[in-house]
């Protein structure tokens, strides 16, 4: 909850407005029986048409006062839920982008997805309701039982035991609706993570024709889903019945005791009336109560897992720094270890160092460890022990947005957005159309952009499945050189380009692009111009060098060129 009151804070003054304004509604509300019980008791034996006229009048504004009060209220209420929920999107949003890819990892992206969504949702809900109802309710309860105390204490009292009794049953229920309804959220994110898999494979699903296989396997984690709101939604569901059934119970003990009142002369009929009206009016609040208590359950609950994100941050501290020889290179990995899991080590030991303006290559089969040191370069992960330097300065001791302004990255799986290729390229950067285009030129895209009708206005459609694997692949590094950066990465950027324009891109990024460049290829032709290669495996450099030096001395990449292409090369 103090997530909730949080983000009310600075929307008290409409809070605090509509509360008012609720009140005011309510006991406007409260005044209706009484008024009713004194026109039948007090007014009507009077046996004059003008003060029934008079006191019809009072109950009707009375009326009309209540219910003007609670749109104005309620359409307040809706405004602030609208303003808290939309301030709390906003932060689990940007808490998400700042996300350390370690604990992304942690929370998996389907997890946040849900908390974007249906946890952001239930707050919203509940803000709402606990302005609506959360005041009229106790409102209704207590201004009812003080009432009905001025009217008849005896009936009061027989009214109010049932109260107690109530709220316990009321409690019992809510805390074990808790844990169920913080399963039901797992549920939900097991759910996104099918059909986000599903949503994005979705051609290859129809290729290999596994309709039916993944039908099926979305069916069990809904039935899970299913499950688990089911078990919730019982438990919760018996608040209601049981306050239905004390209040009924309740009715009961009133109508005896009113009777025998009545029939003993130590009441009027008018009172009873009254009373079976206030017990309407509580009888309302309590189902209501039974609500809010089932929405405060999911919204504490959806709560906590956005305060698990916002609240997050690395807890592993950056490993103590190795000293290197800063003048002879600008960027150096030395002694660098680390593992995901804390227990099987994914790199280790890993020295180099490159000159400003050099090429690093790195190559390696599958699972080596190539992607990983890209990413500690960038820090996305806290490398476990070693440095990490660029231009002497360790990556640890730069800020965050500095050191990424640095890059220029193209990713294995990276994304491209629905719009024009143009702004896919600019990516909400200030860039001239000089500039993109230049950029389009060296990444060997600009010929198959301006072949297009409408050129680099170009739309694309969402991932860019309008283009070829090889043509994504060219915007996208594209993307990269139009921000000049210091540090440019493909990351195998270039599995998706014949061997002509992988070369004619090659060249370009040697004779054009001043730029300190980090190549991770599949392809020994990718690599063979670096100034430096590495050649890992299992987390391990095998073999560092040059191109003809590692021809000699590492059996391993002399295989990999030899079994690409014979050991020959086109450009």
């Amino acid at each position: 909850m103090k997530l909730i009151f949080k983000y009310l804070r600075p929307l008290w003054r409409s809070v605090t407005w509509g509360l008012i304004i609720k009140i005011l509604a309510t006991l406007f509300e409260l005044t209706l029986p009484y008024i009713l019980s004194h026109i039948l008791d007090t007014v009507v034996p009077l046996g004059e048409l003008l003060p029934i006229i008079k006191w019809g009048g009072v109950m009707i504004a009375a009326a009309v006062l209540a219910m003007v009060g609670n749109i104005i209220a309620n359409r307040n209420a809706a405004k602030v839920a609208k303003s808290a929920a939309r301030a709390i999107r906003h932060d689990l949003f940007a808490a998400t982008m700042h996300l350390s890819s370690r604990e992304t990892d942690g929370f998996t992206v389907p997890s946040l997805e849900s908390r974007l969504t249906s946890d952001t949702y239930h707050i919203h809900h509940f803000i709402g309701m606990m302005q609506r109802m959360a005041v009229r309710v106790p409102i209704l309860l207590l201004g009812g039982i003080a009432i009905t105390m001025l009217l008849d204490w005896r009936l009061a009292i027989v009214l109010s035991i049932t109260m107690p009794l109530i709220g316990v049953a009321i409690f019992s229920v809510t805390r074990k609706g808790l844990p169920l309804y913080t399963e039901t959220q797992r549920a939900v994110d097991g759910m996104v993570r099918v059909v986000r898999e599903d949503c994005q494979g979705v051609r290859v699903i129809k290729a290999l024709s596994k309709e039916d296989y993944e039908s099926r396997r979305y069916d069990t984690v809904n039935r899970r889903l299913v499950s688990c709101e089911r078990r919730a939604g019982i438990t919760m569901a018996l608040s209601q019945p049981l306050v239905t059934l004390l209040l009924n119970l309740g009715l009961v003990a009133v109508l005896l005791v009113g009777a025998y009142l009545v029939e003993g002369g130590l009441s009027m009929p008018g009172r009873i009336i009254a009373f079976l009206q206030y017990f309407t009016l509580m009888s309302t609040a309590m189902t209501a109560m039974s609500r809010i208590f089932v929405m405060s359950t999911k919204s504490v609950a959806s709560a906590n897992r956005i305060a698990e994100v916002l609240a997050s941050s690395e807890r592993q501290s950056a490993p103590t720094p190795v000293d290197g020889d800063e003048k002879k290179a600008f960027l150096q990995f030395l002694n660098v270890t680390f593992s995901y899991n804390g227990k099987k080590n994914n790199l280790q030991n890993i020295s180099f160092s490159l000159p400003r303006g050099g090429t690093l290559g790195i190559i390696g089969a599958t699972g080596s460890g190539k992607t990983t040191l890209v990413s500690l370069l960038q820090r996305f992960y806290t490398a476990d022990s070693g440095s990490i330097k660029i231009g002497g300065e360790d990556i640890y001791t730069l800020p965050e947005k500095e050191l990424r302004a640095r890059f220029g990255i193209v990713m294995q799986n990276d994304f491209l957005y629905a719009d024009t290729v143009r702004e896919n390229i600019r990516f909400g950067r200030d860039l001239s159309d000089a500039e993109i285009e230049r950029a389009a030129a060296l990444a060997q895209a600009a010929d198959f952009i301006e072949n297009f009708t409408d050129g680099y206005d170009h739309v694309l459609t969402p991932k860019g499945t309008n283009l070829s694997g090889g043509q994504r692949q060219r915007v996208l590094i594209a993307r990269a050189l139009a921000g000049h950066p210091e540090i440019l990465i493909l990351d195998d950027a270039s599995s998706a380009l014949d061997y002509k324009t992988d070369a004619a891109l090659r060249r370009a990024l040697r004779e054009e692009v001043k730029t300190t460049t980090v190549i991770v290829a599949q392809r020994v032709s990718s690599v063979k111009h670096a100034d430096h290669i590495l050649v890992l495996d299992h987390g391990k450099i095998i073999g560092a060098g040059t191109h003809e030096e590692l021809l000699v001395a590492c059996p391993a990449y002399r295989e990999i060129s030899n079994s690409q292409m014979g050991g020959a090369f086109l450009e």
